[in-house]
């Protein structure tokens, strides 16, 4: 199985004050699940079934006077003088740079083509304001021509955009609710050239394993050979396991619907922490376990105020002036740190309760958890994003 099962951790904050042993700083930890046996599909995907990336350049028309202004974007004017002459309309040139567009407005168009997709389906499609546009709501998308990495185009974009927000502004005061300059329009392409796959090439298939694990791989072939025979399976590699595959296209997709519900043995995950040193969050899974050692830790905190200081002249001075400074009042504070022990942990659980027994903040506990590991008493492998 794969070796992290992902957890969601969510920040609190830092708890005020001391004796926040119980809340790890504001850290909330979640525990893993144990380890289960899933389906080949959950780890592994059949190679060259994929999703491809769509994107153009578009216009949204139609907008409350919350358009681009055009002349600090001119690739809008561009942008609507090039439509315009698609449609037999052909502007001087003296007059594409004096255009005021107010109701138009910029947006890159994205969207993803799944696998299989034919002419004539519908897609979704997400619209981002590129220029200075205040809004999109109410706004709609005229065709926008939607290509891949090729350069071909695989869909066509059009319809009236979905804004998740609000807005108002007036008197110098401005309220806004969710974002503005950026939209959905369900359904809001069509598929014009369907993407080949290799699914049905050659008698074999390669299964590509969301993680490289070199276990995985040994016991997706051995459930492959039990089912179908000993030889139908072998791995490649940590990420890949090639199976034979019947030739017609009706025998094979039976096959591969019946291999991806093939049930996997039970395996212990990787014991891994996951650090995220931007929000503060830690997620430790099941395999994690902590070895006896010794924690010291105090807080440092460093205190700045600015008081206005106002300077003036004696009334019978001519050439003084009033004079504005600031005086600055520095506070050093150093919290004294008891040396804690701390057991060891066989259990996640044990972990969780002996880290919340230190008491520190979420920021505080990353450099902790990266010095139990340079001290070699964390057995787990550290991934800082």
């Amino acid at each position: 199985m794969q070796a992290i099962f992902h957890l969601v951790c969510r920040h609190i904050g830092p708890a005020a004050g001391r004796g926040r042993a119980a809340l790890l700083g504001g850290l909330l930890l979640l525990l893993a699940c144990t380890a289960q046996a899933g389906r080949i599909k959950e780890v592994a995907a059949v190679e060259g079934v994929r999703s491809n990336q769509l994107t153009g350049f578009g216009l949204v028309v139609g907008l409350d006077g919350t358009g681009d202004q055009t002349t600090q974007m001119p690739y809008t004017a561009q942008g609507l003088t090039n439509y315009l002459q698609q449609l037999g309309i052909t502007l001087p040139a003296a007059s594409v740079s004096q255009l005021q567009l107010k109701n138009v407005a910029a947006v890159l168009v994205t969207a993803q083509l799944p696998a299989f997709a034919r002419p004539g389906q519908m897609l979704d499609v997400n619209v981002s304001s590129m220029g200075n546009a205040k809004s999109l709501k109410g706004g709609m998308l005229i065709a926008t021509p939607l290509r891949g990495a090729d350069g071909e185009v695989y869909a066509l974009a059009q319809g009236n955009l979905v804004v998740a927000g609000a807005g108002a502004a007036a008197g110098g005061s401005k309220v806004q609710v969710n974002h503005l300059s950026a939209g959905r329009i369900p359904a809001g392409a069509q598929v014009e050239r369907s993407v080949p796959t290799p699914l049905l090439e050659g008698n074999s298939i390669n299964l590509g394993l969301e993680a490289s694990d070199f276990q995985t791989a040994r016991r997706v072939a051995q459930a492959i050979n039990r089912r179908f025979g000993e030889g139908s399976a072998r791995a490649l590699d940590g990420r890949t396991v090639q199976v034979k595959a019947p030739v017609d296209s009706d025998a094979r997709i039976a096959f591969i619907a019946e291999m991806e519900e093939l049930s996997l043995e039970s395996s212990t995950p990787a014991a891994k922490v996951v650090i995220n040193s931007r929000t503060g969050s830690i997620v430790l899974n099941q395999a994690v376990t902590l070895g006896a050692c010794a924690i010291a830790h105090g807080n440092l905190s460093i205190s700045i105020s600015s008081t206005p200081v106002i300077s003036q002249p004696n009334a019978l001075s001519t050439g003084g002036q009033t004079v504005v400074t600031e005086k600055s009042n520095i506070q050093i504070k150093q919290e004294p740190g008891m040396l804690i022990q701390v057991p060891a942990a066989p259990q996640l659980s044990d972990v969780v309760r002996a880290l919340n027994a230190v008491g520190a903040t979420p920021q505080d506990l990353l450099a902790i958890l990266q010095a139990i590991k340079a001290a070699g008493a964390l057995n787990a492998e550290l991934e800082v994003i």
